[in-house]
């Protein structure tokens, strides 16, 4: 949208984009799981909480199997409910160390921002290039050295 309508620079939409999505990420991270304890007591957000909780649980198999790459690709992968406010939900839901969380996340939304440029600036040459460069990190990711 900064790009193609506010005629922003790919470089300064990137960086805004980044920071707005990596913003909210410590705090869900460190105090989700207060304000679920307060919000459960009233029934309508219970019922909220258990389907967001149930949906996260379902979405987040790549994280449980494969833990901080898991997180990685799926906050990286720009689809709807795979981004960096899921994964940090996810990572809450799995207990995963705070340091841990938040360096996957930030390097899944480094990641899904350099995608989401590469697609709207070069359409599917760009999309062709994201594919490989994620497939690239995907493995690196799977390979122990």
């Amino acid at each position: 949208m900064a790009i193609l309508e506010f005629d922003f620079p790919w470089y300064c939409a990137y960086i805004i984009a980044v920071i707005g999505n990596i913003l909210p990420v410590p705090f869900i991270l460190l105090f989700f799981n207060a304000i679920s304890g307060f919000l459960s007591k009233v029934p309508v957000f219970e019922r909220m909480l258990n389907w967001l909780f149930a949906r996260t649980r379902r979405r987040g198999r790549l994280i449980e199997r494969y833990e901080r790459i898991g997180l990685v690709l799926f906050v990286a992968i720009p689809l709807p409910v795979t981004g960096a406010w899921t994964g940090s939900l996810a990572a809450v839901l799995l207990g995963m160390e705070f340091k841990k969380a938040f360096l996957s996340i930030c390097i899944g939304v480094l990641i899904a921002g350099v995608i989401v440029t590469c697609l709207t600036l070069l359409g599917w040459v760009g999309a062709v290039i994201a594919g490989v460069g994620l497939g690239i990190l995907a493995a690196l990711g799977f390979c122990r050295f």
